[in-house]
Order: C-alpha cells, then sequence, then structure tokens
C-alpha cells in the first residue's frame, strides 16, 4: 500500500472502502453520502492526496514522510499564515515568506468543500497572492470540523466568521493534477494545477 492510501472517516470513524471511492462514477448521484465520504470521493477524483490524523504526532509523523518522500529536507516551506507558522514551530521545516525561495507551499485553510473535493482559502492563507504564483507543491492542514457540504455554506461560515472585516482573494484549490477536462468556475479562475498534500487532523 502507498504512504496516502490510508482513507479517513468522519466523527462515526466509519472508513470509505477503496472499492466505494474507485467505483462510483462521475455522474451517479451523492445524495445522502455522509460529507467527509463525499469530499473523499472528489478530493481524490481530482488528484489530491491524503493523511488522516488522529492526533498532532500523527500529523508531525506524516510531515516527516512528506518530506522524506520528496527529499525536502533542505528545502523551506512558504508560509504567509504566522498562526500555522507558530504551530508548526516545534518541527524541524525551515519556514520563508519569500516564495521565490521555495518549491513548497504550506498552508492552513477556511474550509473543505465535499461537493466538489475543493479547499477554500482566502486572504488569510494567501495574502494577496494569486494561485498561479504559488509553488507548485503544497501541503495543506486542516481539520475535519472544517469539512462543509458546498461552497456557499462555506462563504456563509467566513462570513459569520469575519464580521465586517471579510476577506479578499477568497478562492478555491480544486486541481491537483493536470487534466484538461477540468472545467474553471468564478472561484477558480486563474489557478493552475497543484501537486497537493493534506494532512487532515481528527477534531470532532
Amino acid at each position: 500500500m502507498g504512504l496516502f492510501d490510508k482513507l479517513f472517516g468522519g466523527g462515526n470513524k466509519k472508513k470509505v472502502s477503496k472499492e466505494t471511492v474507485e467505483t462510483r462514477g462521475a455522474h451517479m448521484p451523492d445524495l445522502n453520502i455522509p460529507v467527509d465520504e463525499k469530499f473523499t470521493i472528489h478530493f481524490k477524483k481530482n488528484g489530491g492526496k491524503f493523511l488522516y490524523c488522529d492526533s498532532f504526532a500523527e500529523i508531525s509523523q506524516a510531515l516527516r514522510n512528506i518530506i522524506n518522500e520528496n527529499s525536502w529536507q533542505d528545502h523551506p516551506f512558504f508560509v504567509l499564515d504566522p498562526e500555522l507558522k507558530a504551530k508548526f514551530s516545534k518541527e524541524k521545516v525551515k519556514f520563508t515568506d519569500r516564495s521565490s525561495e521555495s518549491d513548497v507551499f504550506f498552508t492552513a485553510c477556511e474550509h473543505l468543500i465535499a461537493q466538489n473535493g475543493s479547499i477554500l482559502v482566502c486572504s488569510q492563507q494567501l495574502m494577496e497572492k494569486k494561485l498561479n504564483e504559488l509553488p507548485y507543491n503544497v501541503i495543506v492542514f486542516a481539520t475535519t470540523s472544517q469539512l462543509v457540504e458546498s461552497i456557499g455554506e462555506g462563504l456563509k461560515t467566513i462570513k459569520k466568521k469575519y464580521g465586517r472585516s471579510i476577506p479578499a482573494n477568497i478562492t478555491t484549490l480544486k486541481h491537483f493534477q493536470a487534466n484538461e477536462g477540468n472545467s474553471a468556475d468564478f472561484l477558480t479562475y486563474g489557478s493552475s494545477s497543484k501537486n497537493l498534500y493534506l494532512l487532515l487532523l481528527e477534531d470532532l
């Protein structure tokens, strides 16, 4: 089994079978599918790779595995979020705030969108950067409580969270592999395909 074959479940700990992910057709209705399973199906269809972790210790180990697998030991991670940098300050990772010095963008996110397997981010994570200005390799840290059904639900939550100070540069990371068949929407305009890893921490 590969490093990223470990699929996650939701609060009920129900594991998503590999058969479910691989055999569900693109046009099969996904009504009544749990939000975590729906996200898994679409995220993997987009080409994303992830590890589900029960603890921050597992997150640390997963991050080390990613670094070792890609030989990134001497590569500084491009980070724009000071809270994320503080959270991972004890890890043996070098950080930089200059994208030109890094091949890896390390970031948090606002939400994980189940309906299309995308990752909702904003200026809180990107500042003024556009997706095509970021490094090709991306590592996202997120928690299971950030899973929502739709982009609309995610935007409502952002509005409630930030009040009158709604962040700018709201967009989605959606294309994790080169695929001419991917259709763009207004939240992915100007995006580019990324090699994306998702570190998902259970917090429910």
